[in-house]
């Protein structure tokens, strides 16, 4: 089943509202800014219990100029065994000043899952940017791990028709073994967080998140910056909250409840 999911923002005075917003099943948005700042905070809900057989999502979101944007979801991404696989194709447009910060909850890829997801943002100046990602193993509790037949994401960062940074993450483990030297090792999760603010001292930012990761019991992680000046955080761990509240610790840092 084809599901679209169309998210418009603009900017009216210091506060920014929901231009549009056009769904079909199972799709749903909450609205959820409240008293809160000018910020407009949204949850990405859907009425479906995961991504099933066959499902292609196409979500879009645009962000005019000044904007600034909290997008969340609703719960874990659960991806159910298939025969032929599943797609998301999730496209951004960023205008000159805007914000987005986008920290989804972890996806669960089950047995025999295939899924195959593509993000692709395209900004402007001056734009501000917390885009992260947490993978699981599969259903942990129940003994079901690394046992998806093919995961992949791909993100892509863009600016001026120039490509800034590109991210694959694949799991395939009948083919590499998670468990392998140099791939997860000992470790059943792997969260990826990329954030882009040309008017932080990235450096010192740097520095700042590895003495918050190295406080963290459990985890291996490293903090590198990259061609664009952005920073990216990799974490392996043993569980998806960990690194979920891991990442809301680091937008703090961020600052992303006083800009984004």
């Amino acid at each position: 089943m084809t599901s679209e999911l169309d998210i418009r923002a603009a900017a009216r005075g210091t506060h920014t509202y929901l231009q549009h917003c056009y769904f079909t099943r199972p799709f749903k948005v909450a609205n959820i800014s409240g008293s809160r700042t000018g910020d407009l905070h949204l949850t990405m809900m859907t009425a479906s219990p995961g991504i099933l057989d066959g499902d292609f999502y196409q979500i879009s979101v645009s962000l005019e100029k000044e904007t600034s944007v909290h997008l969340y979801t609703q719960a874990y991404q659960r991806i159910f065994n298939m025969q032929h696989g599943a797609r998301q194709r999730l496209q951004v447009k960023m205008a000159e000043g805007s914000s987005l910060y986008y920290l989804p909850h972890p996806s669960v890829p089950h047995e025999d899952a295939v899924f195959d997801g593509v993000s692709r943002i395209e900004m402007e100046d001056n734009c501000r940017l917390l885009w992260g990602e947490i993978i699981t193993c599969g259903r942990k509790l129940s003994g079901e791990i690394f046992r998806c037949r093919y995961y992949r994401n791909t993100l892509e960062l863009w600016q001026h028709n120039r490509l800034l940074f590109k991210d694959v993450t694949v799991l395939e483990p009948a083919l590499i073994s998670p468990a392998g030297t140099g791939q997860w090792e000992t470790y059943s999760h792997q969260a990826s967080l990329l954030w882009y603010d040309k008017q932080q001292d990235m450096t010192a930012m740097g520095d700042v998140i590895h003495e918050c990761l190295s406080a963290e019991k459990g985890i291996t992680a490293g903090v590198s910056r990259t061609a664009s000046g952005a920073l990216l955080l990799r974490i392996l761990g043993q569980g998806g909250e960990q690194l979920y509240e891991l990442f809301k610790k680091i937008a703090l840092l961020a600052g992303v409840e006083r800009k984004l």
